[in-house]
């Protein structure tokens, strides 16, 4: 497996940050491609290509873009038609950069197949995949809003294209799953990961928590109480069993640290980075 890092996370331009993920000995990093610099109404054939080279020049690879819209997900079926166009020009944009993963929140996921908002979204991430197939990338959907049984159950709906980045905080954080199970249950899915770290502080209902998140953002989710990020290794995600896990599944990709909170971002990375490798070489401890 591959350590990467999302360098939004060190709160510096890009060029700053693709140098510190590099003196930090990242492989790739996972860059968000919804507004600003990078984003598909902003890159032309030219921009593209500089930034392949910048990339280059840091020697690291482009281990996916990030393509969460925001908001409620594909969950409100009138917004939809605007949100699956913007989904199939990040996922474009993706395979003019070399990247073969496009990560998004599409929301919740309700576990009754007849839900209307769970049938939209369906409707809605199924074309998205489509559209992913024939540009060889996988559109991942992040966990944390619902159960992994629930989350391979809509996978299982698709039509291909769709995958899953796996966030071991958010399970932990947010519905109080063991990541170690959603791994075994989501197996070849799993087309990126991320490694974060959290704790719940107490139990909620998944859909209060996210709308929180929609309506104010991740400022919004923290002062709601209901869970707390912290750095790696603090919090109650057992890494040796996850990435043990991860093995045992056949993962091979990357490790994508993402620290969003925390008031000095590049040592929490940088702790992430040296505690992810040493249990990569001793997983057992």
């Amino acid at each position: 497996m591959k350590l990467g890092v999302i360098p939004d996370c060190f709160r510096r331009g890009l060029d700053e940050s693709l140098a510190l993920a590099a003196s930090l000995g990242a492989e790739g990093v996972q860059i968000y491609a919804v507004s600003g610099e990078i984003c598909p109404e902003n890159m032309t054939p030219v921009s593209v290509a500089a930034l392949r080279e910048r990339l280059r020049e840091n020697r690291l690879t482009l281990s996916a873009l990030c393509g969460d819209l925001g908001g409620h997900g594909f969950e409100i079926a009138k917004e939809n038609p605007a949100r699956i166009e913007k989904t199939k020009a990040i996922i474009d944009l993706a395979a003019e950069l070399g990247t073969h993963v496009v990560t998004t929140h599409v929301g919740v996921i309700r576990k009754d197949r007849n839900d209307p908002i769970r049938r939209a979204m369906l409707e809605a991430i199924t074309e998205c995949g489509r559209h992913a197939v024939t540009k060889g990338v996988t559109l991942a959907i992040e966990t944390g809003p619902e159960p992994a049984c629930v989350l391979r159950e809509f996978l299982e709906e698709t039509e291909g294209g769709v995958g899953v980045n796996l966030d071991p905080a958010n399970l932990v954080m947010v519905t109080g799953e063991d990541p170690v199970a959603a791994v075994r249950l989501l197996g070849a899915y799993i087309v990126h990961t991320h490694v974060k770290d959290g704790v719940m502080l107490k139990q909620t209902d998944p859909l209060i928590v996210y709308d929180s998140f929609a309506r104010g953002g991740i400022e919004a989710l923290n002062v709601a109480d209901y869970f707390r990020e912290t750095p790696v290794g603090e919090g109650n995600v057992d890494f040796p069993a996850y990435l043990e896990a991860l093995r045992e599944v056949g993962y091979d990709g990357f490790l994508t640290v993402e620290r969003e909170t925390g008031e000095d971002p590049v040592a929490d990375i940088r702790l992430a980075f040296d505690r992810v490798r040493a249990w990569l070489i001793r997983p057992t401890e």
